[in-house]
Protein backbone atom coordinates (compact mmCIF):
# COMPACT_ATOMS: atom_id res chain seq x y z
CA UNK A 1 0.00 0.00 0.00
CA UNK A 2 0.98 3.51 -1.14
CA UNK A 3 1.49 5.97 1.75
CA UNK A 4 1.31 9.61 1.00
CA UNK A 5 3.26 11.86 3.01
CA UNK A 6 0.86 14.41 4.65
CA UNK A 7 2.94 17.84 4.40
CA UNK A 8 0.48 20.16 6.22
CA UNK A 9 -1.56 19.20 9.32
CA UNK A 10 -5.75 18.90 9.15
CA UNK A 11 -6.83 22.01 11.17
CA UNK A 12 -9.29 21.52 13.98
CA UNK A 13 -12.87 23.08 12.52
CA UNK A 14 -13.47 24.36 15.84
CA UNK A 15 -14.86 28.37 15.12
CA UNK A 16 -15.32 28.72 19.00
CA UNK A 17 -19.20 28.48 19.69
CA UNK A 18 -18.90 25.29 21.49
CA UNK A 19 -22.59 25.10 22.43
CA UNK A 20 -24.01 21.36 21.69
CA UNK A 21 -27.92 20.51 20.53
CA UNK A 22 -29.36 17.53 22.03
CA UNK A 23 -28.06 14.71 20.01
CA UNK A 24 -24.76 15.92 21.21
CA UNK A 25 -23.62 17.95 17.77
CA UNK A 26 -22.01 21.10 18.03
CA UNK A 27 -23.54 24.61 16.84
CA UNK A 28 -20.42 25.57 15.59
CA UNK A 29 -18.46 23.04 13.66
CA UNK A 30 -21.06 20.01 13.66
CA UNK A 31 -18.75 17.59 15.50
CA UNK A 32 -20.14 15.25 17.82
CA UNK A 33 -19.14 14.92 21.37
CA UNK A 34 -16.80 11.89 20.48
CA UNK A 35 -14.94 13.59 17.47
CA UNK A 36 -14.84 16.69 19.28
CA UNK A 37 -12.81 14.56 22.44
CA UNK A 38 -11.07 12.56 20.17
CA UNK A 39 -9.78 15.03 17.67
CA UNK A 40 -6.52 15.61 18.97
CA UNK A 41 -5.86 11.59 19.39
CA UNK A 42 -6.80 11.20 15.46
CA UNK A 43 -5.14 10.15 12.80
CA UNK A 44 -5.28 12.17 9.61
CA UNK A 45 -7.44 9.51 7.86
CA UNK A 46 -9.89 9.97 10.47
CA UNK A 47 -9.63 13.98 10.69
CA UNK A 48 -10.55 13.54 7.04
CA UNK A 49 -13.39 11.35 7.93
CA UNK A 50 -14.97 13.69 10.11
CA UNK A 51 -14.72 16.90 7.89
CA UNK A 52 -16.61 14.55 5.28
CA UNK A 53 -19.39 13.58 7.67
CA UNK A 54 -19.74 17.47 8.87
CA UNK A 55 -19.89 17.96 4.82
CA UNK A 56 -23.05 15.73 5.21
CA UNK A 57 -24.42 17.28 8.34
CA UNK A 58 -23.76 20.68 6.69
CA UNK A 59 -25.76 19.52 3.22
CA UNK A 60 -28.47 18.21 5.33
CA UNK A 61 -29.08 20.91 7.33
CA UNK A 62 -29.55 23.22 4.48
CA UNK A 63 -31.79 21.03 2.65
CA UNK A 64 -33.71 21.20 5.66
CA UNK A 65 -34.09 25.03 5.66
CA UNK A 66 -34.55 25.25 2.29
CA UNK A 67 -37.89 22.76 2.80
CA UNK A 68 -39.00 24.62 5.39
CA UNK A 69 -38.65 28.28 3.63
CA UNK A 70 -40.74 26.95 0.79
CA UNK A 71 -43.26 25.87 3.21
CA UNK A 72 -43.43 29.31 4.70
CA UNK A 73 -43.84 30.94 1.42
CA UNK A 74 -46.97 28.92 1.06
CA UNK A 75 -48.87 31.44 -1.23
CA UNK A 76 -53.02 31.51 -0.07
CA UNK A 77 -53.95 33.86 -2.91
CA UNK A 78 -53.07 30.90 -5.32
CA UNK A 79 -55.75 28.59 -3.94
CA UNK A 80 -59.48 29.29 -5.45
CA UNK A 81 -62.36 30.19 -3.18
CA UNK A 82 -60.12 31.44 -0.43
CA UNK A 83 -60.13 34.76 -0.68
CA UNK A 84 -63.98 34.14 -0.02
CA UNK A 85 -62.95 33.16 3.06
CA UNK A 86 -61.55 36.40 4.36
Amino acid sequence: MNQQFELFEIANPCIGVCQSNKKGYCFGCLRSRPERQLWHSMTTEQRRDVLRLIVGRKLRIEQLRQRKNEQLRFDFDKISGLRDLF
